[in-house]
């Protein structure tokens, strides 16, 4: 069964599932480690773009940053999942690319409502560890009925915004799902909710992954997948406190 990460499935690792040599294969520590390098790259890329902006005080200054970021963070993750082997380099540019946009994204969001983005980083880092506190504890098991729920879910709430950026080309707003009234909020809670239990399917897949031998190249794509999703959460978190402030 695979996970709705645009990257990660629970099947990404059978192809490696081989005995290999001590030291040699993916391990949790190792993809913990580069996770978190990952998260500094994106880091160091979101607090340059954030200082440009409010030096500049225009948002159109960082506007070319924001979409090089994610139009080149698009074509690296594409990359990454095709070519898995590649991901010790991919990884690592995905991370700097996608900081271009966290960057611009959060400073354009923290002009409008002051200190929205600490809250936002505080959370999806807090809901990230109560879901992994909520997985290794058996609170919550990626069993195959909770990953059908979850896939179900996340590739309906993926139309559904596909549907939405369709439509905008030729005028057509969805109502009430993408406002800031009561429906707009509800909706964006549920997104959040989608995304944290994305993150339990991820963890389930790394462990498979670890289990079955998969080669150390495969804790980059593994910290890759998780930063995918970690930016998704932090995305829908920033866009729900948004509401709640506006309203």
């Amino acid at each position: 069964m695979e996970t709705r990460n645009p990257v990660l499935k629970s099947r990404t690792f059978a192809g490696y599932a081989r005995p290999v040599e001590l030291g040699e294969g993916m391990t949790i520590q190792g993809t913990v480690n580069k996770t978190g390098f990952l998260l500094l790259l994106a880091f160091a890329t979101s607090a340059w773009v954030w200082w440009m902006f409010y030096t500049s005080g225009d948002a159109s200054t960082v506007g070319p940053y924001v979409l090089l970021g994610a139009i080149g963070g698009l074509v690296v993750a594409l990359v990454t999942v095709f070519k898995q082997a590649w991901a010790p380099i991919t990884a690592p540019l995905y991370a700097l690319l996608e900081g271009l946009v966290l960057g611009g994204v959060s400073a354009m969001f923290e002009s409008l409502y002051h200190g929205i983005v600490l809250e936002a980083v505080g959370l999806t880092f807090g809901v990230l560890a109560c879901m992994l506190l909520a997985y290794k504890s058996g609170l919550i098991r990626a069993t195959e009925k909770f990953k059908v729920g979850v896939i179900a879910a996340t590739g309906g709430i993926v139309l559904l915004y596909v549907a939405s950026f369709v439509l905008g080309f030729f005028g057509v707003q969805i109502p009430g799902i993408f406002g800031n009234g009561p429906v707009g909020i509800l909706f964006s809670l549920v997104v959040v909710g989608i995304a944290a239990l994305n993150l339990v399917l991820d963890f389930d897949a790394i462990e498979r992954g670890v289990a079955g031998g998969a080669p150390k190249f495969m804790e980059w794509f593994g910290a890759f997948a998780l930063l995918v999703t970690l930016v998704w959460l932090y995305l829908e978190i920033l866009r729900l406190l948004a509401k709640f402030q506006w309203r």
